[in-house]
């Protein structure tokens, strides 16, 4: 079983201790690091040598605040998934941390299974919404009426194959799952998901599902769960 290294960045230190002795408590979970605040995990993320996978992250804190660093952290190290675990549900919340790149985001009145359900979802998808930040989500996409990415006039932007892996990781698709279903190798899936990140300049996977929302490759209905 492939262990997950977790890191935990929030300034309440009960919390802090509690969520970890949670987390410790799952098989594959590995608590490497806490930080009661953005600039200490700024700072451990310089001198580590083991990083980790997924950062639960808090909005208000000392020194920087969860939003200023989690944009530092994912212009850095592009490859570690920032889910927020806040007090605050605020859309304008939920939307900045969205834009800069995290990949999830979690009230801290949430249970207790769906912190861990959310962790190891970020960890193999690369995201992971729930149907109330997924409806805001779509909100705001209707509100810039799709400002932030490219017209839907641009039929060149994508290749086909492309356009078949954005589909497959917008419907939950883990690499492995996506390669064996178009007969092609794991590392040639990489390829089309950085290419497909490039081109339509997302920050992460969490970022493509957004596109794939904007593009009505994923279909919005008062069933849809993700």
């Amino acid at each position: 079983m492939k262990k997950i290294n977790i890191a935990i960045a929030d300034d309440e230190q009960l919390f802090r201790k509690g969520i970890r002795f949670l987390l410790e408590r799952e098989a594959n979970f590995n608590v490497i690091f806490e930080a009661d605040n953005g600039q200490e995990m700024v700072n451990f993320l310089s001198n580590t040598e083991e990083f980790p996978d997924v950062i639960l992250m808090d909005l208000k804190m000392p020194e920087l605040n969860g939003v200023e660093t989690t944009k530092i952290i994912n212009k850095r190290h592009p490859n570690i998934k920032i889910i927020a675990l806040t007090s605050y549900g605020g859309k304008s919340f939920i939307t900045n941390m969205i834009d800069v790149g995290a990949s999830s985001y979690l009230l801290k009145n949430t249970s207790p299974k769906m912190v861990i359900h959310t962790v190891n979802e970020v960890f193999e998808k690369g995201f992971y919404y729930d149907e109330e930040v997924l409806k805001i989500v779509y909100e705001n996409i209707i509100s810039s009426s799709g400002k932030r990415i490219k017209s839907d006039l641009d039929k060149k932007l994508l290749s086909d194959r492309e356009i078949e892996v954005l589909e497959l990781i917008c419907n939950q698709y883990t690499t492995m799952e996506i390669a064996d279903k178009l007969f092609i190798s794991p590392r040639t899936v990489e390829g089309h998901r950085n290419n497909l990140l490039a081109k339509t300049k997302s920050k992460n996977v969490a970022g493509l599902v957004i596109y794939g929302i904007q593009k009505k490759l994923i279909e919005i209905s008062p069933d849809f769960n993700i």
